[in-house]
């Protein structure tokens, strides 16, 4: 399989605490790919530094064989092709769930400022284009179209979780890095969750989560990365995964 994107060593401290130490990893193109272990193991350290929320202290990062410089802003990240959700929604609320995901789909706008104030001809066609652009990934994440014109703090709390989805998937990444993305759904939103993430890989975007539900991971993840006190552990496919004694002691416990 391809690599997309490739870590090098990856390190971070927090005064006294090594978050990561030197972290090596690869994330396959065109996967489902899981990131795994036990609370304060270095998880969202590691989506923080991949989404430019950190700057890592040392190492390397390389997506599709290119330098991605750590000092990018998060911002720079976006446009490269990485996306990303958060564990807590970031969604901005007092906005309609459709202008939300306008502004994922304002990344890539070309209308000026001077052409938007004078409402030029180009500027409303670029416009009614990004407005249909995301009713069709309101269809895509599952969200009704008469949530469209709802604010989003008026969603329900899994609709809420799709609408960033959309939001990100907005900006047409290479990468979606979701964190905790089933986190507070109950059975019914967590299978829809589920064939929505198996849809976006089969779309040939790559996923890659930190989630807590070890059996949803178990069964939607190509690979998986374990990971514990900032260290990689064990890398590879589920069924491996589960029998490595090592992930069993730190980790999956009578789960595995």
């Amino acid at each position: 399989m391809t690599e997309l994107l490739q870590l090098r060593g990856i390190s971070k401290r927090f005064g006294g605490v090594q978050a990561l130490k030197g972290m090596d990893l690869c994330i396959p193109e065109g996967t489902i790919y899981g990131v795994i272990g036990p609370n304060g193991a270095g998880k969202t350290t590691l989506f923080n530094i991949i989404t430019g929320m950190y700057h890592a202290d040392t190492g390397s990062r390389l997506l599709a064989g290119e330098p991605l410089p750590l000092t990018l802003k998060p911002y720079a990240i976006v446009e490269r092709g990485i996306a990303r959700t958060f564990q807590n929604i970031r969604l901005f609320h007092f906005m309609s769930a459709l202008e939300n995901i306008m502004v994922g789909c304002h990344r890539h706008a070309r209308a000026g400022l001077f052409a938007t104030l004078l409402n030029t001809r180009a500027a409303r066609a670029e416009e009614a284009s990004i407005r249909a652009r995301a009713y069709e990934l309101l269809d895509y994440v599952g969200l009704p179209r008469s949530a469209a014109l709802r604010l989003a703090n008026e969603l329900s709390y899994g609709d809420q979780r799709r609408l960033e989805i959309a939001r990100a998937l907005a900006t047409r990444p290479r990468l979606l890095a979701l964190d905790e993305p089933a986190a507070g759904m109950n059975p019914t939103e967590t299978e829809a969750l589920r064939s929505l993430l198996t849809r976006i890989r089969n779309d040939g975007i790559t996923v890659v989560l930190i989630e807590h539900d070890v059996k949803l991971m178990m069964s939607l993840c190509d690979r998986l990365a374990v990971l514990d006190f900032g260290e990689l552990i064990a890398e590879g496919e589920p069924a491996a995964i589960r029998q490595d004694p090592r992930v069993i002691q730190a980790y999956l416990g009578g789960e595995a």
